[in-house]
């Protein structure tokens, strides 16, 4: 938390999205700090202290999400950690999202409702 807002980390190579992300998220009371890859994502993780954390599946190697998320979990991550995927309805019935750190797996694009939902409910 930051200034009194909940600190939201969008990791996503995809400016378009993330610009998409931040209107929806800011618009909402709530602060994003963004990265545009995995290894930037970490050091924004330890740098902001985010309350809530988005990342895609596919940057700059095809499982940097997983592999990001990984790394959230070797470092004792607390917070709620969602992947973005073009197939995410495929992944979540795929995996454990949870055996890799996430709580969760959402559809590409994401649906602001759903976000904000999400948003709502882990961070009070």
């Amino acid at each position: 938390m930051r200034d009194g807002k909940f600190v939201v980390l969008c990791v996503d190579d995809d400016q378009d999205l993330l610009n998409v992300l931040r209107t929806t998220i800011e618009a909402n009371g709530y602060l994003m700090e963004e990265a545009d890859s995995a290894e930037e994502g970490l050091k924004a993780y330890k740098k902001t202290q985010p309350d809530f954390i988005l990342v895609d599946l596919m940057m700059e190697s095809v499982d940097a999400g997983t592999t990001f998320a990984k790394e959230l979990r070797v470092l004792g991550n607390q917070i709620p950690v969602y992947m973005l995927s073009s197939v995410g309805d495929q992944i979540a019935q795929a995996i454990d999202p949870a055996q890799i750190g996430l709580s969760g797996v959402l559809q590409k694009p994401i649906n602001p409702k759903t976000l904000l939902g999400l948003l709502a409910a882990h961070l009070k």
